[in-house]
């Protein structure tokens, strides 16, 4: 129970009528222990937990919202076609439209079981623990990008991903900037002038971190992927950029060290190079010069932190956890600064 905590009050919802429209999809008749999760920074994941089983329930955070973000039923329609081709996706239970229940659309799924590993990991591992989570990791990432993409062709916008993706998150950064962070134009404008053509079209994550895994260590696996908002039909080197973007190795600065969510820095973990030459030998891919899948990755990560800054600034969310994100977006856009020719 570690990774969850009371429902803050600005989060809280009517849970007898939550459960009242849920009754029909579970035989559970007696309301659940409602918790909040304390990871995640976009939408709001509420543990339910229910005498004969856990569920989960996701549904978008108070105040504004960023354009297009915070879809319920889209991240719901999306896993309901992908789980059945990848198995890691967790079962859906049911979406809720109806606005009179929650004020929002949401939808609950089964909890899966496991270990998610965070910044910190107060349990030893070993070099063979290691060795599997680095390398079902970067395998779960492959395996999702051979997927079938035709079960979300109603998402592939055709060619022209990256650069929509560029164009976007430029729009983005624009749209959510406050006057204490950098203007990011010198790395917008970089992006938008080296923009490669697309080199693939495939089911991308858009979130692959190793804190949105469920491992089972034992048996050598992952056992589920979680937080799958983000994910659309598009370029895979987009997605092994954006998934580089939180991976800080155990020799980088201080300041970007910070940053560090997951335990990708312990020993034996690859090297973000390594991560890199790793996917593209198992996925058959080619890059000669991953530069600007790397730059992207850090901007777009320092959007979305943006867009959650600017809300936390606006007094939107009181959560303590954004108090130092508009330092983390310095930390990004200089970074991503510091790497352009």
């Amino acid at each position: 129970m570690s990774d969850v905590t009371a429902v803050r009050e600005e989060d809280r919802f009517d849970v007898a009528k939550m459960h009242a429209w849920l009754r029909s999809y579970i035989n559970e008749d007696e309301l659940p222990e409602v918790f909040q999760f304390r990871s995640g920074a976009s939408n709001l994941t509420y543990l339910l937990r229910y005498a004969g089983r856990d569920l989960v329930l996701r549904r978008p955070p108070v105040g504004t919202k960023a354009v297009s973000a915070h879809d319920m039923k889209r991240e719901y329609l999306i896993q309901s076609r992908v789980q059945p081709h990848y198995p890691l996706v967790p079962k859906m239970i049911a979406l809720c439209e109806d606005q009179s229940v929650m004020d929002s659309d949401f939808y609950v799924m089964d909890r899966v079981i496991g270990q998610i590993f965070r910044r910190d990991i107060a349990q030893g591992l070993t070099a063979t623990d290691i060795s599997v989570l680095a390398d079902s990791f970067i395998n779960g990432l492959v395996k999702l990008h051979a997927v079938d993409s035709s079960i979300l062709q109603e998402l592939n916008k055709g060619p022209g991903y990256v650069e929509r993706q560029v164009h976007g998150w430029s729009k983005r950064y624009r749209s959510a900037h406050t006057d204490d962070v950098p203007n990011g134009e010198r790395v917008m404008g970089w992006l938008d002038a080296n923009k490669p053509d697309d080199v693939d079209s495939c089911i991308i994550h858009g979130d692959w971190r190793i804190d949105n895994i469920v491992f089972n260590l034992e048996e050598a696996r992952i056992v589920g992927v979680l937080d799958w908002e983000l994910a659309t039909v598009g370029d895979p080197l987009m997605d092994l950029g954006s998934a580089l973007a939180y991976w800080v190795d155990r020799d980088d600065e201080p300041e970007f060290a910070s940053l560090r969510r997951q335990p990708s820095h312990l020993p034996g973990m690859p090297t973000r190079e390594e991560f890199v030459q790793r996917y593209l030998q198992l996925s058959g891919r080619a890059c000669e010069d991953f530069t600007f899948y790397e730059i992207f990755g850090l901007f777009r990560l320092a959007v979305i932190i943006q867009q959650i800054w600017a809300r936390y600034r606006a007094g939107q969310t009181t959560n303590p956890a954004f108090a130092g994100f508009g330092e983390a977006v310095k930390i990004l856009i200089n970074r991503a600064e510091g790497k352009i020719a």
